[in-house]
Protein backbone atom coordinates (compact mmCIF):
# COMPACT_ATOMS: atom_id res chain seq x y z
CA UNK A 1 0.00 0.00 0.00
CA UNK A 2 1.14 3.36 -0.79
CA UNK A 3 2.30 5.77 1.76
CA UNK A 4 0.15 8.42 2.38
CA UNK A 5 2.78 10.90 1.74
CA UNK A 6 4.75 9.49 -1.59
CA UNK A 7 4.72 11.31 -4.46
CA UNK A 8 2.38 10.69 -7.16
CA UNK A 9 4.47 9.12 -10.26
CA UNK A 10 3.05 11.89 -12.39
CA UNK A 11 4.67 14.18 -10.25
CA UNK A 12 8.16 12.77 -10.00
CA UNK A 13 11.06 14.31 -12.72
CA UNK A 14 10.66 11.34 -15.89
CA UNK A 15 14.10 10.43 -16.61
CA UNK A 16 14.43 8.25 -19.97
CA UNK A 17 17.04 6.59 -20.95
CA UNK A 18 17.56 5.08 -24.67
CA UNK A 19 19.45 3.87 -26.95
CA UNK A 20 21.04 0.36 -28.86
CA UNK A 21 20.21 -3.21 -27.67
CA UNK A 22 23.32 -4.17 -25.05
CA UNK A 23 24.32 -0.53 -25.00
CA UNK A 24 24.27 -0.72 -21.30
CA UNK A 25 21.03 0.72 -21.03
CA UNK A 26 20.35 -1.58 -18.09
CA UNK A 27 23.63 -1.54 -16.53
CA UNK A 28 22.84 1.90 -16.38
CA UNK A 29 19.57 2.33 -14.81
CA UNK A 30 20.97 -0.11 -12.17
CA UNK A 31 23.83 1.95 -11.48
CA UNK A 32 21.48 5.52 -11.21
CA UNK A 33 19.13 3.21 -8.60
CA UNK A 34 21.40 1.60 -7.09
CA UNK A 35 19.47 -1.46 -7.11
CA UNK A 36 18.71 -4.40 -9.70
CA UNK A 37 16.32 -2.98 -11.47
CA UNK A 38 16.47 -4.35 -14.77
CA UNK A 39 17.62 -7.13 -15.89
CA UNK A 40 21.36 -7.31 -17.71
CA UNK A 41 22.28 -10.10 -19.97
CA UNK A 42 24.08 -10.19 -23.63
CA UNK A 43 21.19 -11.57 -25.02
CA UNK A 44 19.83 -9.21 -27.35
CA UNK A 45 16.15 -7.94 -26.46
CA UNK A 46 16.47 -8.80 -22.58
CA UNK A 47 14.17 -5.31 -22.49
CA UNK A 48 11.41 -6.14 -23.89
CA UNK A 49 9.08 -3.36 -22.29
CA UNK A 50 9.82 0.32 -20.54
CA UNK A 51 10.74 -0.64 -16.77
CA UNK A 52 9.43 2.02 -14.73
CA UNK A 53 11.37 2.79 -11.41
CA UNK A 54 10.15 5.35 -9.07
CA UNK A 55 12.16 6.33 -6.31
CA UNK A 56 14.42 9.61 -4.22
CA UNK A 57 17.64 10.68 -5.87
CA UNK A 58 19.77 13.18 -4.35
CA UNK A 59 19.88 16.32 -5.29
CA UNK A 60 17.12 15.71 -8.13
CA UNK A 61 14.39 14.22 -5.85
CA UNK A 62 11.59 12.58 -6.63
CA UNK A 63 12.43 10.67 -9.69
CA UNK A 64 10.74 8.44 -12.19
CA UNK A 65 13.57 6.33 -14.27
CA UNK A 66 12.89 4.57 -17.44
CA UNK A 67 14.74 1.81 -19.17
CA UNK A 68 13.80 1.46 -22.54
CA UNK A 69 14.03 -1.43 -25.50
CA UNK A 70 16.63 -1.58 -28.01
CA UNK A 71 16.16 1.21 -30.35
CA UNK A 72 16.67 -0.85 -33.24
CA UNK A 73 14.72 -4.08 -32.53
CA UNK A 74 14.39 -6.32 -35.05
CA UNK A 75 12.63 -9.38 -33.11
CA UNK A 76 8.69 -10.07 -34.24
CA UNK A 77 7.40 -8.31 -31.78
CA UNK A 78 9.80 -5.17 -32.29
CA UNK A 79 7.46 -2.61 -33.71
CA UNK A 80 5.41 -3.37 -30.35
CA UNK A 81 7.94 -2.42 -28.31
CA UNK A 82 9.01 0.42 -30.43
CA UNK A 83 5.85 1.74 -29.94
CA UNK A 84 5.86 1.54 -26.05
CA UNK A 85 9.61 3.52 -26.16
CA UNK A 86 7.78 6.42 -28.63
CA UNK A 87 5.18 7.04 -25.33
CA UNK A 88 8.31 6.44 -23.02
CA UNK A 89 9.53 9.60 -24.78
CA UNK A 90 6.49 11.49 -24.84
CA UNK A 91 6.51 11.26 -20.31
CA UNK A 92 10.47 12.42 -20.85
CA UNK A 93 11.59 15.37 -18.97
CA UNK A 94 15.21 14.35 -19.25
CA UNK A 95 16.78 12.01 -21.98
CA UNK A 96 19.84 9.96 -21.31
CA UNK A 97 20.88 8.78 -24.76
CA UNK A 98 23.66 5.74 -24.38
CA UNK A 99 25.98 5.53 -27.83
CA UNK A 100 27.94 1.78 -27.55
CA UNK A 101 31.55 2.67 -28.53
CA UNK A 102 32.05 -0.72 -29.61
CA UNK A 103 29.53 -0.38 -31.98
CA UNK A 104 31.33 0.36 -35.42
CA UNK A 105 27.27 0.59 -37.59
CA UNK A 106 27.05 4.59 -37.67
CA UNK A 107 24.84 6.21 -35.38
CA UNK A 108 21.68 7.08 -37.20
CA UNK A 109 19.34 5.80 -34.87
CA UNK A 110 21.08 7.92 -31.61
CA UNK A 111 21.56 11.25 -33.93
CA UNK A 112 17.76 11.02 -35.15
CA UNK A 113 16.47 10.36 -31.09
CA UNK A 114 18.66 13.16 -30.62
CA UNK A 115 16.67 15.15 -32.91
CA UNK A 116 13.66 14.51 -31.81
CA UNK A 117 14.64 15.36 -28.32
CA UNK A 118 15.79 18.86 -29.10
CA UNK A 119 12.58 19.52 -31.39
CA UNK A 120 10.97 19.07 -28.39
CA UNK A 121 12.98 20.92 -26.15
CA UNK A 122 13.66 17.44 -23.71
CA UNK A 123 17.08 17.75 -22.20
CA UNK A 124 19.64 15.25 -23.25
CA UNK A 125 22.84 13.93 -21.19
CA UNK A 126 24.64 12.41 -24.42
CA UNK A 127 26.67 9.13 -22.34
CA UNK A 128 29.49 7.24 -24.17
CA UNK A 129 29.79 4.10 -23.42
CA UNK A 130 33.51 3.15 -24.06
CA UNK A 131 33.55 -0.28 -23.11
CA UNK A 132 37.16 0.21 -22.35
CA UNK A 133 37.92 0.88 -25.54
CA UNK A 134 39.90 4.59 -26.40
CA UNK A 135 39.99 4.42 -30.34
CA UNK A 136 37.91 6.96 -32.50
CA UNK A 137 36.27 7.93 -28.88
CA UNK A 138 37.47 11.89 -29.51
CA UNK A 139 35.97 11.77 -32.78
CA UNK A 140 32.37 10.29 -31.72
CA UNK A 141 32.45 12.77 -28.84
CA UNK A 142 33.47 15.86 -31.52
CA UNK A 143 30.53 14.67 -33.51
CA UNK A 144 27.83 14.17 -30.38
CA UNK A 145 28.91 17.55 -29.29
CA UNK A 146 28.60 19.72 -33.06
CA UNK A 147 24.46 17.75 -32.50
CA UNK A 148 24.56 19.85 -29.40
CA UNK A 149 25.43 22.88 -30.59
CA UNK A 150 28.60 23.03 -28.28
CA UNK A 151 26.87 22.05 -25.04
CA UNK A 152 28.57 20.17 -22.47
CA UNK A 153 26.53 18.04 -21.71
CA UNK A 154 28.81 14.86 -23.05
CA UNK A 155 29.62 12.16 -20.85
CA UNK A 156 32.30 9.52 -20.97
CA UNK A 157 32.04 6.58 -19.23
CA UNK A 158 34.86 3.70 -19.78
CA UNK A 159 32.72 0.70 -17.86
CA UNK A 160 28.68 1.33 -17.66
CA UNK A 161 28.25 -1.69 -15.45
CA UNK A 162 27.88 -2.08 -11.92
CA UNK A 163 31.59 -2.87 -11.60
CA UNK A 164 31.84 0.54 -12.63
CA UNK A 165 31.77 2.36 -9.56
CA UNK A 166 30.54 4.93 -7.33
CA UNK A 167 31.97 7.50 -9.47
CA UNK A 168 29.88 6.66 -12.52
CA UNK A 169 27.03 7.47 -10.70
CA UNK A 170 27.93 10.24 -9.31
CA UNK A 171 28.84 12.01 -12.42
CA UNK A 172 26.10 11.21 -13.89
CA UNK A 173 23.43 12.06 -11.09
CA UNK A 174 25.65 15.73 -11.35
CA UNK A 175 25.18 15.92 -15.14
CA UNK A 176 21.59 15.21 -14.85
CA UNK A 177 21.21 17.62 -11.77
CA UNK A 178 22.41 20.43 -14.31
CA UNK A 179 19.87 19.71 -16.88
CA UNK A 180 16.94 19.89 -15.08
CA UNK A 181 14.58 22.20 -16.07
CA UNK A 182 14.93 25.57 -14.11
CA UNK A 183 11.21 25.89 -13.45
CA UNK A 184 10.84 22.29 -12.42
CA UNK A 185 8.28 21.89 -9.55
CA UNK A 186 8.15 24.98 -9.16
CA UNK A 187 4.35 25.34 -10.14
CA UNK A 188 1.33 25.48 -8.05
CA UNK A 189 -1.73 23.59 -8.36
CA UNK A 190 -3.42 26.92 -7.08
CA UNK A 191 -0.81 28.91 -9.11
CA UNK A 192 -1.81 33.07 -8.29
CA UNK A 193 -5.10 31.78 -6.95
CA UNK A 194 -4.96 31.89 -3.18
CA UNK A 195 -2.71 33.87 -0.58
CA UNK A 196 -1.90 32.87 2.77
CA UNK A 197 -4.52 33.37 5.20
CA UNK A 198 -7.02 32.79 2.45
CA UNK A 199 -10.31 30.55 3.35
CA UNK A 200 -10.56 27.92 0.73
CA UNK A 201 -13.61 26.00 0.15
CA UNK A 202 -13.57 22.71 -1.42
CA UNK A 203 -16.85 20.89 -2.89
CA UNK A 204 -16.44 17.61 -3.33
CA UNK A 205 -19.27 15.03 -4.32
CA UNK A 206 -18.83 11.80 -2.64
CA UNK A 207 -20.83 10.06 -5.35
CA UNK A 208 -20.79 6.71 -6.99
CA UNK A 209 -17.38 7.48 -8.98
CA UNK A 210 -15.61 8.35 -5.94
CA UNK A 211 -13.60 5.65 -4.35
CA UNK A 212 -15.06 3.86 -1.32
CA UNK A 213 -13.02 5.77 1.78
CA UNK A 214 -10.82 7.66 -0.16
CA UNK A 215 -10.14 10.82 -2.14
CA UNK A 216 -9.03 11.10 -5.62
CA UNK A 217 -5.75 12.60 -6.23
CA UNK A 218 -7.00 15.79 -7.30
CA UNK A 219 -8.45 16.36 -4.00
CA UNK A 220 -5.73 15.22 -2.33
CA UNK A 221 -3.01 17.50 -3.95
CA UNK A 222 -4.97 20.21 -3.59
CA UNK A 223 -5.70 19.88 0.08
CA UNK A 224 -1.63 19.05 0.51
CA UNK A 225 -0.63 22.41 -1.41
CA UNK A 226 -3.29 24.88 0.42
CA UNK A 227 -2.31 23.27 3.55
CA UNK A 228 1.30 24.33 2.58
CA UNK A 229 0.72 27.45 1.56
CA UNK A 230 -1.37 28.11 5.15
CA UNK A 231 -4.29 28.36 3.68
CA UNK A 232 -7.25 27.37 6.11
CA UNK A 233 -9.15 24.78 4.22
CA UNK A 234 -12.74 23.40 4.42
CA UNK A 235 -14.55 20.67 2.57
CA UNK A 236 -17.91 19.73 1.96
CA UNK A 237 -20.11 18.13 -0.32
CA UNK A 238 -22.62 19.52 -2.67
CA UNK A 239 -25.71 18.31 -0.88
CA UNK A 240 -24.25 20.66 2.24
CA UNK A 241 -23.11 23.73 0.55
CA UNK A 242 -25.70 25.54 1.73
CA UNK A 243 -25.52 24.56 5.01
CA UNK A 244 -21.35 24.80 5.43
CA UNK A 245 -21.37 28.42 4.20
CA UNK A 246 -24.01 29.34 6.33
CA UNK A 247 -21.70 27.97 9.41
CA UNK A 248 -18.70 30.03 7.75
CA UNK A 249 -17.93 33.49 9.73
CA UNK A 250 -16.88 35.23 6.45
CA UNK A 251 -17.56 34.25 2.61
CA UNK A 252 -14.36 32.06 1.02
CA UNK A 253 -11.63 34.23 -0.75
CA UNK A 254 -12.03 30.60 -3.37
CA UNK A 255 -13.89 27.66 -3.75
CA UNK A 256 -13.06 24.96 -5.95
CA UNK A 257 -15.46 22.59 -6.90
CA UNK A 258 -15.62 19.32 -8.71
CA UNK A 259 -16.40 20.38 -12.62
CA UNK A 260 -19.91 18.62 -12.84
CA UNK A 261 -20.97 20.74 -9.74
CA UNK A 262 -19.76 23.83 -11.61
CA UNK A 263 -23.66 25.47 -12.79
CA UNK A 264 -25.23 24.75 -8.88
CA UNK A 265 -21.89 26.14 -7.06
CA UNK A 266 -22.21 28.90 -9.20
CA UNK A 267 -25.57 29.82 -8.24
CA UNK A 268 -25.61 28.82 -4.76
CA UNK A 269 -22.17 30.95 -3.61
CA UNK A 270 -21.59 34.19 -2.18
CA UNK A 271 -20.74 37.45 -5.14
CA UNK A 272 -17.54 37.77 -3.43
CA UNK A 273 -16.58 34.19 -3.52
CA UNK A 274 -14.19 33.62 -6.58
CA UNK A 275 -14.97 29.82 -8.33
CA UNK A 276 -12.74 27.54 -10.21
CA UNK A 277 -12.76 23.48 -10.70
CA UNK A 278 -10.45 20.95 -10.13
CA UNK A 279 -10.27 20.55 -13.46
CA UNK A 280 -9.32 23.67 -14.34
CA UNK A 281 -6.61 24.02 -11.93
CA UNK A 282 -5.09 20.38 -13.88
CA UNK A 283 -5.76 22.12 -17.20
CA UNK A 284 -2.85 24.48 -16.37
CA UNK A 285 -1.23 22.31 -14.14
CA UNK A 286 -0.78 19.88 -16.37
CA UNK A 287 -1.40 21.43 -19.69
CA UNK A 288 -2.03 24.72 -21.39
CA UNK A 289 -5.10 26.69 -20.23
CA UNK A 290 -5.17 29.23 -22.66
CA UNK A 291 -5.37 26.75 -25.51
CA UNK A 292 -7.88 24.72 -23.52
CA UNK A 293 -10.15 27.85 -23.34
CA UNK A 294 -9.59 28.52 -27.24
CA UNK A 295 -10.50 25.14 -27.89
CA UNK A 296 -13.86 25.65 -25.63
CA UNK A 297 -15.07 28.28 -27.97
CA UNK A 298 -15.10 25.44 -31.30
CA UNK A 299 -17.57 23.75 -28.91
CA UNK A 300 -20.04 26.42 -30.64
CA UNK A 301 -19.52 25.10 -34.04
CA UNK A 302 -20.00 21.68 -33.44
CA UNK A 303 -23.25 19.91 -35.58
CA UNK A 304 -25.00 16.69 -35.38
CA UNK A 305 -22.90 14.88 -37.49
CA UNK A 306 -19.66 16.52 -35.91
CA UNK A 307 -17.02 13.83 -34.15
CA UNK A 308 -15.69 14.10 -30.60
CA UNK A 309 -12.88 12.31 -28.92
CA UNK A 310 -12.61 12.33 -25.12
CA UNK A 311 -9.18 11.36 -23.65
CA UNK A 312 -9.13 10.02 -20.37
CA UNK A 313 -6.35 9.19 -18.26
CA UNK A 314 -7.65 6.86 -15.77
CA UNK A 315 -8.52 3.41 -16.65
CA UNK A 316 -11.14 2.73 -13.91
CA UNK A 317 -14.07 0.67 -14.76
CA UNK A 318 -16.49 2.89 -15.67
CA UNK A 319 -20.37 3.00 -13.39
CA UNK A 320 -22.91 4.81 -13.86
CA UNK A 321 -22.87 8.89 -14.81
CA UNK A 322 -19.39 8.08 -15.37
CA UNK A 323 -18.40 11.93 -16.65
CA UNK A 324 -16.34 10.88 -19.78
CA UNK A 325 -18.64 8.44 -20.67
CA UNK A 326 -21.88 9.57 -19.65
CA UNK A 327 -22.23 13.25 -18.31
CA UNK A 328 -19.79 15.09 -21.09
CA UNK A 329 -21.77 13.31 -24.12
CA UNK A 330 -24.98 13.69 -22.47
CA UNK A 331 -23.83 17.58 -21.95
CA UNK A 332 -23.11 17.49 -26.04
CA UNK A 333 -25.91 15.76 -27.68
CA UNK A 334 -28.38 17.70 -25.66
CA UNK A 335 -27.31 20.50 -27.43
CA UNK A 336 -26.55 19.31 -30.91
CA UNK A 337 -28.03 16.10 -30.79
CA UNK A 338 -28.05 12.64 -30.77
CA UNK A 339 -26.65 12.06 -34.16
CA UNK A 340 -23.03 13.75 -32.49
CA UNK A 341 -20.39 10.77 -32.29
CA UNK A 342 -18.55 10.76 -29.19
CA UNK A 343 -15.64 8.42 -29.23
CA UNK A 344 -13.89 7.42 -25.37
CA UNK A 345 -10.29 6.42 -25.06
CA UNK A 346 -8.42 6.05 -21.78
CA UNK A 347 -5.37 5.38 -20.33
CA UNK A 348 -2.44 5.71 -22.73
CA UNK A 349 -4.73 5.18 -25.58
CA UNK A 350 -4.51 8.00 -28.24
CA UNK A 351 -5.52 8.02 -31.94
CA UNK A 352 -2.79 8.83 -33.93
CA UNK A 353 -4.92 10.13 -36.38
CA UNK A 354 -6.84 13.02 -35.14
CA UNK A 355 -7.63 14.69 -38.69
CA UNK A 356 -11.19 12.63 -38.24
CA UNK A 357 -12.01 14.66 -35.21
CA UNK A 358 -13.96 17.97 -34.73
CA UNK A 359 -12.98 18.55 -31.27
CA UNK A 360 -10.72 16.72 -28.70
CA UNK A 361 -12.10 17.16 -24.54
CA UNK A 362 -9.09 15.96 -22.62
CA UNK A 363 -9.27 15.02 -18.68
CA UNK A 364 -7.89 16.72 -16.41
CA UNK A 365 -4.50 14.58 -16.35
CA UNK A 366 -3.24 14.20 -12.71
CA UNK A 367 -2.57 10.37 -13.55
CA UNK A 368 0.01 11.49 -15.86
CA UNK A 369 3.18 13.91 -15.81
CA UNK A 370 3.42 17.52 -17.41
CA UNK A 371 5.18 16.78 -20.24
CA UNK A 372 2.80 14.09 -21.35
CA UNK A 373 -0.06 15.71 -21.55
CA UNK A 374 1.63 18.47 -23.40
CA UNK A 375 2.72 16.30 -25.82
CA UNK A 376 -1.01 15.36 -27.03
CA UNK A 377 -1.56 18.94 -26.72
CA UNK A 378 0.80 19.17 -29.78
CA UNK A 379 -0.43 16.44 -31.50
CA UNK A 380 -3.56 18.26 -31.60
CA UNK A 381 -2.09 21.69 -33.10
CA UNK A 382 0.04 19.78 -35.74
CA UNK A 383 -3.78 18.11 -36.36
CA UNK A 384 -5.32 21.74 -36.52
CA UNK A 385 -8.02 20.24 -34.30
CA UNK A 386 -9.09 22.48 -31.22
CA UNK A 387 -8.55 20.65 -27.83
CA UNK A 388 -9.80 21.65 -24.55
CA UNK A 389 -10.33 20.02 -20.94
CA UNK A 390 -13.61 18.79 -18.81
CA UNK A 391 -14.26 21.93 -16.66
CA UNK A 392 -13.46 24.00 -19.31
CA UNK A 393 -15.55 22.46 -21.73
CA UNK A 394 -18.70 21.95 -19.15
CA UNK A 395 -17.92 25.71 -17.91
CA UNK A 396 -18.48 26.51 -21.38
CA UNK A 397 -21.42 24.39 -22.01
CA UNK A 398 -23.25 25.79 -18.60
CA UNK A 399 -22.51 29.11 -19.56
CA UNK A 400 -20.32 30.48 -17.03
CA UNK A 401 -16.68 30.35 -18.74
CA UNK A 402 -16.25 34.02 -18.30
CA UNK A 403 -17.02 33.66 -14.37
CA UNK A 404 -14.28 30.85 -13.70
CA UNK A 405 -11.32 32.40 -12.20
CA UNK A 406 -8.33 30.82 -14.09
Amino acid sequence: MAELNSTPNANRLHIGIFGRTNSGKSSLINIITGQQTSIVSEVAGTTTDPVYKAMEINPLGACVIIDTPGIEDHTSLGAQRLEKTKLAMEKTDVAILVFAANFHGGFGEEYKLLENFQKKKVPVLCLVNSFGQSSELDDLKKNISKRLHGESNVLLVADCSEAGGSDNRSNIIGALSKLMPEDYDEEFITGSLVREDDLVLLVMPQDIQAPKRRLILPQVQTIRELLDRKCTVVSTTTDKLELTLSRLREAPQLIITDSQAFKFVYEHKPAESRLTSFSVLFAAYKGDLKYYVEGAHFIDSLKEKSRVLIAECCTHAPLAEDIGRVKLPRLLRKRFGEGLQVDVVSGTDFPEILTDYDLIIQCGGCMFNRRYVLSRIDKARAASVPMTNYGVAIAHLTGILDKVVM
